[in-house]
């Protein structure tokens, strides 16, 4: 059922390629057909002596033979290739043009013409670089390019105008010349400021400088901490379709009426299905989950008369968070349709199938909203005397409690008022924090990610003073998960996903974690884990959502996977292979190292949740635990055998 992803296997080979050109086959606007082939040739009217279809064939053939090779004269000088066929088996590169070059042109704050090249001035303003190739390209230089470089083949894949494409250099200065433009005007385009080495130190700061220069980065923490056997047999290739290295167990509809709107594993007997009108109970197995045939409605008058955000509106739940060893849900909901903000939340009690309470949010007598709870920490979900859990906003980070005051349960069920819930710990920030998800280990520390890309770390002991701060590349960070012992980091953004090392040593020569104390300047720089950008371009444009690790909780377990979701596929990544500095995904790269080899996992609707079941489910022909896979309609459970974890 997965599927393996490379695209570095596509040729484009100039014999190959050059017999199909674009220019060749512009006429056909069907580029999903079951047949690609060039056109007959029809000689114009205008022609003197009308030629034989057979003498323009000899003709053509007697010009490939020739081999043109680009005109060194042609300043930046390469070759621009269009993929067709997707991944079907008629997939092909195409020339789109033959000998054509390429140029960085700055548009101004309103997107007017090229005013000023790359290289040879400013202009005022917020203009942003635009890359133009040949008379088929030009567009914003950013992430969604999705810029992907062959440095032995002097190439670069990229997305563009609704297509992929590839650009193949004449030699090693054009391709050289083409990479620093690009990382320039990126680095510009990003963070508004020219790049330079000031500017760099002035965006990432000095301990992070290798963010910006990763070859300054020291990356000794990448392999220090390895949980994982290194056996001398164990090659990591990137890998190719049809290896069936995901076995799908089962599938089955969803009940009760309504569409999934969020995936809740449990650690223990078992795992709950959230929708707009109740809760579908499912079974945990060691090959995954399955329907108990139980589902429990929301009781709407339990708690007054409404199931959402106030005002008698009703809404979806978006979050939800298991306790008390897994007997209890909270549910919040949005205010209102498309932000995620909530007034207050409710308490299922999943063993009486009834909400108990519905809890507000309150500070200092003031109503206040959240836009994400958590847990205390990786395993407080089984802990069955559990009544404290954390809340993030915009600007503020707080733990909130269940308890009233003075230490004793609140008595819900026979109250009118909506109770309120107790500010145990946390801080309100002035303001500019921006704050966007946020995860915790197994200590309770708190990892927490921006709109501007920052993630900061919070030790136990405080949520007023970040003990770090990590730089952003650019981009919102929608999603955050960190690994049960806080060495490692995953943040999610559109168009990728950022891991990061937490560990350094000290003046003293101890390592230690960035949850802990201030990391100096010796600091690992991330990696990035990618889409090739064919697959971007098959995944329709979606964003990258919810990437997290796989579920441990106990010291000494290290996680293996990494799994995110993406329109209607889910993407795994091996946790091994990505912090393996040797990898050969990461050799001839350009800038931070990143990691495109894994698996997807491609569903027929839009996928809601993918993530791996808790480690005591994986049985000893699978040393992973299943990969639950939500769509609205059905729940799917994949195993993975210990002779397929290779990824």
């Amino acid at each position: 059922m997965g599927a393996n992803h490379s695209r570095n296997d596509l040729n484009l080979s100039d014999s190959d390629s050059d017999s199909s050109t674009e220019s060749e086959t512009r006429t056909r606007t069907d580029y999903t057909s079951d047949e690609y082939q060039t056109p007959t040739k029809t000689p114009s009217s205008s022609s003197k002596s009308p030629q034989t279809t057979s003498s323009l064939d000899d003709i053509e053939t007697r010009l490939e033979s020739l081999k043109l090779k680009y005109n060194p004269q042609i300043k930046n000088s390469l070759k621009l290739y269009h993929h067709i066929g997707g991944h079907t088996q008629k997939s092909k590169w195409v020339v789109s043009e033959k000998i054509t070059f390429f140029k960085f042109v700055k548009i101004g704050e309103n997107g007017a013409d090229d005013v000023e090249e790359e290289g040879e001035g400013e202009i005022e303003g917020n203009g942003k670089w635009v890359l133009k190739v040949g008379s088929r390209i030009r567009v914003v230089v950013d992430e969604l390019l999705q810029m992907k470089v062959f440095k032995e083949e002097k190439r670069v894949d990229f997305v563009a105008n609704g297509g992929v494409w590839a650009m193949r250099f004449s030699d090693d200065e054009g391709f050289r010349v083409f990479l620093e433009r690009y990382e320039s005007c990126l680095f510009e385009n990003r963070h508004g400021y020219e790049d330079n080495e000031e500017n760099k130190v002035r965006v990432f700061g000095k301990d992070f400088i290798g963010w910006g220069v990763p070859e300054k980065a020291d990356d000794s923490m990448w392999d220090a901490e390895d949980a994982f056997e290194k056996s001398p047999e164990r090659v990591y290739k990137t890998p190719v379709r049809g290896g069936g290295d995901l076995r799908e167990e089962f599938e089955e509809a969803a009940s009760g009426g309504g569409t999934i709107q969020s995936l809740a594993l449990g650690a223990l007997d078992n795992s709950f299905l959230v929708s707009e009108s109740g809760v579908q109970v499912v079974r945990n197995y060691t090959h995954g989950i399955q329907g108990k045939g139980v589902y429990v409605n929301f009781d709407i008058e339990s708690s007054n008369g409404r199931f959402g955000g106030g005002g008698g509106a009703r809404t979806t739940p978006r979050k939800a968070l298991l306790m008390k060893a897994e007997t209890n849900m909270l549910l919040m909901s949005p205010m209102s349709t498309g932000k995620p903000h909530a007034s207050g939340l409710h308490q299922l009690d999943i063993e009486t199938g009834s909400i108990v309470s519905e809890w507000k949010f309150e500070k200092d007598g003031t109503d206040i909203t959240m836009r994400d709870i958590t847990n205390d920490n990786k395993g407080a979900q089984i802990d069955p005397s559990g009544s404290t859990f954390l809340g993030l906003d915009d600007n503020r980070l707080c733990r909130w409690d269940m308890r009233d005051r003075h230490g004793i349960v609140q008595d819900i069920v026979n109250n009118e008022s909506t109770p309120v819930l107790n500010w145990a710990q946390g801080h309100q920030f002035s303001r500019g924090t921006n704050f966007q998800s946020f995860a915790t280990t197994g200590d309770g520390s708190i990892a927490v990610g921006s709109l501007d890309g920052k993630i900061r770390l919070y030790s136990i002991t405080s949520m007023r003073q970040a003990k770090t701060a990590f730089p952003g590349l650019g981009s919102p960070i929608t999603h955050i998960d960190v690994t049960f012992d806080g060495k490692w980091i995953l943040g999610t953004t559109d168009t990728y996903l950022i891991l990061i090392c937490s560990l350094f040593t000290d003046k003293d020569g101890k390592t230690k974690s960035g949850f802990s104390g201030r990391m100096g300047n010796r600091i690992s720089a991330p990696r990035l884990l990618k889409l090739n950008p064919l697959d971007v371009h098959l995944a329709g444009g979606n964003k990258f959502r919810n990437a997290q690790f796989s579920w441990v909780t106990e010291n000494g377990k290290q996680e293996r996977h990494l799994v995110a979701t993406v329109g209607k596929f889910s993407v795994i990544w091996s946790f091994q292979q990505v912090k393996d500095g040797a990898h050969e995904c990461y050799q001839n790269q350009v800038g931070l190292k990143s990691c495109y080899c894994y698996k997807i996992v491609p569903k027929d609707d839009s996928i809601v949740e993918s993530r791996f079941m808790h480690e005591k489910y994986a049985v000893s022909d699978s040393p992973e635990a299943p990969l639950v896979v939500a769509t609205p309609m059905k729940v799917s459970s994949f195993s993975i055998s210990s002779s397929r974890l290779r990824l």
